[in-house]
């Protein structure tokens, strides 16, 4: 059986398909077999795509004048992307086949459960988890000895450093946590009076912003402004230090990181934080005393007078320990992620975005643990 096109003879493409007498069938293939010449054969198309399918084919393609890139990937296609059993074409033809054989795609990857998937999740969760526990340690362990030797070698302790971030983190600071405490007191105190009125317990606003401000939103407000405020700082000035290449300057002259970055960092946060926590739960109050004076008629006087006796001394304990350990998180966290970002612009907004949200992520679950510890200390 033939089947010719309708194209000039120049660039016909014939394809014979003729039973042996052996037995079995054969395909010979002769003319130009080109994309121009093969786009107006139509039925030698479907007659192809017929007989490709078809098994113990003897395919017979040296009488084949041209042969293009494009037809041998369709013949190629229509074998089902590898050589017929039985094949004679010319060695320039085979050359073609061959560079499809070499670039040929790799199977589809199995469909993925969701169970794999969500244990795959887990697995890279728990292998992050671990290894910045680990580096957490790392971090601990080398101040830890960096204290040990500070502590035989006083005149090397970083003073200039501790001052200065405590400057930083702490004192520019006194803006932003005043305004944010005060505020808080006022609203805190507004609508705590809209309730105690409707049962004329107005008298225990006392009680409500004293525990409150003093114990819990104080030290924590003042955490989450300092994450997002010094914490995001202090990564980017290790990242930039980084970028730069500063860090590599610091270790080719011998100099610590730890000693004269991650210390007083970690210092100065240390001791700022339960100054910053006085402060804003200081400003709490005042906005909470104001708004119960225009609310609840409860002048500063008889405000300060009751709240010793409504809010034990352990309560200002509680919150300066909290604001401590609150401190040294943040900035154990902010140096972390600072020396893990990379020479470049992109992970150095990466790492420092995850400093802040880490940071006030584990001060809320430090809250939550010292909550619960502390739930029956200091109760009046």
């Amino acid at each position: 059986m033939t089947t010719d096109s309708p194209t000039s003879p120049d660039t016909t493409p014939l394809l014979e398909f003729t039973k042996q007498d052996k037995g079995g069938y054969c395909a010979k293939l002769s003319g130009n077999w080109n994309l121009r010449s093969i786009a107006g054969a139509a039925d030698v198309q479907k007659q192809l795509s017929r007989i490709a399918t078809e098994e113990g084919v003897y395919w017979d393609m040296y009488t084949v004048g041209v042969l293009d890139n494009a037809v041998a990937l369709m013949l190629w296609l229509a074998w089902g992307e590898r050589f017929p059993s039985a094949l004679q074409l010319k060695p320039e033809h085979r050359q073609l086949f061959e560079r499809w054989q070499s670039q040929q795609m790799p199977a589809g990857k199995p469909a993925i459960t969701l169970s794999a998937m969500l244990a795959n999740g887990f697995n890279q969760l728990m292998a992050r988890s671990f290894g910045s526990m680990r580096a957490t340690v790392v971090i601990l362990g080398q101040l830890a000895l960096d204290a040990l030797y500070l502590l035989a070698h006083p005149r090397e302790v970083p003073w200039s450093e501790i001052s200065s971030a405590i400057y930083d983190a702490g004192v520019r600071a006194l803006g932003i946590t005043a305004l944010v405490g005060f505020l808080i007191g006022i609203v805190l105190s507004y609508l705590s009076a809209l309730q105690l009125k409707m049962f004329g317990a107005e008298i225990y606003i006392i009680n409500i912003l004293g525990l409150s401000i003093i114990r819990e939103l104080g030290p924590l407000l003042a955490a989450i402004l300092v994450a997002g405020r010094s914490g995001s700082a202090m990564t980017a000035q290790i990242g930039i230090m980084r970028v730069t290449e500063e860090l590599d300057a610091l270790s080719a002259m011998g100099i610590s990181h730890s000693m004269r970055l991650t210390l007083p960092k970690v210092a100065a946060l240390t001791v700022a934080m339960p100054l910053l926590s006085v402060w804003t739960s200081f400003m709490a109050l005042m906005g909470g005393v104001l708004s119960a004076q225009n609310t609840l008629d409860i002048n500063y006087q008889q405000f300060f007078i009751k709240l010793p006796d409504v809010v034990p001394l352990a309560n200002v304990f509680i919150g300066l320990g909290k604001s401590a350990v609150f401190g040294l998180v943040i900035a154990l966290i902010a140096c972390y992620f600072g020396f893990r970002i990379k020479p470049n612009t992109e992970s150095l907004g990466n790492e420092t975005t995850n400093s802040v949200v880490v940071a006030i992520t584990t001060v809320i679950m430090i809250d939550a643990v010292f909550a619960i510890l502390f739930m029956k200390v200091g109760m009046p």
